[in-house]
């Protein structure tokens, strides 16, 4: 009885929208062609059968061959309603039921951009200071791989040679549908230091009431049982700055004080064009503004080839924390951003960027970036996961590294 009562209040809630968002005239025609869709499946049948062909070119296999038809319903409605008014009204409808589902995954503005909520607990706390005190194992990172934000992280602890006694790293897995809110769950393999089921319990125990998303990357003092920060730009620069324990180990500066206004300003226009460009594709609602961020993926492509056409890093000679933010982007674009965000176009590729295109083979040399990512489950999990970005679930082809030019 409660899930009848539930199935009911639902469709009377999403009737009301409808009927607000459409008109009486086309609310009522939407409703005519809802009883045609319903009633076509019994009168008319889901499959047309198909006669089998004359005894002497019968194959071994063939026996009846089933067409379906899906519910029938141009055939049926012609007959009532012009085709023109029924399909007009149906997309109108599809695209009103769309865009409410893109607005649950992906908050939308009044212009149909992508408006990226910010992080809890940005600026919350820092390693080093005296409520968090740099001391070794006593931080722990939650990552997921196919998560770019998560990726800037897995980076930071592989290029300065992190080990399990300075920090511990828990992998995520995306799974929404196991999940109680948001998307990540903990695996039997990785299990939660803390005894988590998923993030959101977690989330739970370190900051009981919490009501916000609950997303990784997440830095957490288990010592304290705090949370210290959810934003992948402040565990990054933390990470860089942090001890831990470390006996001396040479390491990568990502951030040298020399570079650091230069890398602050590159920071800037690759989140605004790139890191969050290739979002603002995906998840745009209107044309207009899908176009504004397509032509900025592409403005950023071309800045980024321009620059690498002159030096081997974004900021000079040397890998600094502005190729560690654009580096995930990158190996994603061709799989994901390109053919599912339709990133400034569904043909563009790396590989038309030559010196782009190096820079990516130059950073996967690196000791530990190849580590860094399970590429084909990075790549399909948008895939499986966006469902109104792809409703039917079909996997393409995985990528490849030989694919993107890293082979």
């Amino acid at each position: 009885l409660c899930t009848v009562y539930a199935t009911v209040h639902t469709f009377l809630k999403i009737q009301t929208l409808i009927f607000d968002s459409m008109g009486s005239t086309k609310f009522y025609l939407y409703t005519i062609c809802c009883f045609l869709f319903i009633a076509s499946r019994p009168l008319l049948g889901v499959y047309c059968l198909v006669p089998n062909p004359p005894p002497g070119q019968r194959t071994s296999y063939h026996e009846e061959v089933f067409l379906d038809k899906g519910f029938n319903i141009l055939e049926t409605t012609s007959k009532v309603l012009p085709q023109g008014l029924f399909i007009s009204t149906v997309k109108e409808t599809w695209n009103f039921i769309w865009r409410k589902m893109m607005a649950e995954l992906a908050p939308q503005n009044a212009s149909g951009s992508y408006s990226r909520p910010s992080s809890a607990f940005q600026n919350a706390g820092e390693i080093g200071s005296l409520e968090f005190p740099d001391e070794p194992c006593r931080y722990h990172v939650y990552l997921g791989n196919p998560c770019p934000w998560c990726h800037r992280v897995k980076l930071a602890v592989l290029l300065k040679k992190l080990e399990p006694e300075n920090i511990g790293v828990t992998m995520l897995l995306d799974d929404p549908v196991k999940a109680s809110r948001g998307g990540w769950i903990f695996s039997n393999n990785d299990k939660d230091p803390l005894g988590s089921y998923d993030l959101r319990e977690l989330y739970d125990k370190l900051f009981p009431g919490y009501k916000g998303r609950c997303t990784a990357p997440l830095l957490v003092d288990k010592k304290a049982r705090k949370i210290v920060s959810n934003d992948s730009s402040d565990i990054v620069r933390m990470l860089n700055k942090a001890n831990l324990g470390k006996m001396n180990k040479e390491s990568i500066d990502l951030y040298p004080n020399e570079l650091s206004s230069e890398i602050d300003a590159t920071n800037e226009w690759v989140y605004e064009l790139l890191n969050n460009g290739v979002y603002r594709c995906g998840f745009s609602t209107r044309q207009e503004s899908y176009n504004k961020a397509s032509s900025d993926v592409i403005i950023g492509l071309e800045r980024a080839d321009k620059i690498l056409s002159q030096q081997d890093f974004l900021c000079g000679n040397v890998f600094t924390e502005a190729d560690l933010r654009l580096l995930p982007t990158v190996l994603r674009f061709d799989g994901a951003y390109s053919p599912l965000f339709r990133a400034g176009g569904v043909n563009r590729r790396i590989r038309d960027y030559p010196n782009l295109l190096s820079w990516v083979k130059r950073c996967w040399s690196m000791d530990g970036v190849e580590q860094s990512i399970d590429l084909e489950d990075a790549v399909s999990s948008y895939y499986r996961q966006l469902f109104p970005l792809n409703p039917g679930g079909l996997l393409p082809t995985p990528i490849s590294k030989k694919d993107i030019g890293l082979e």
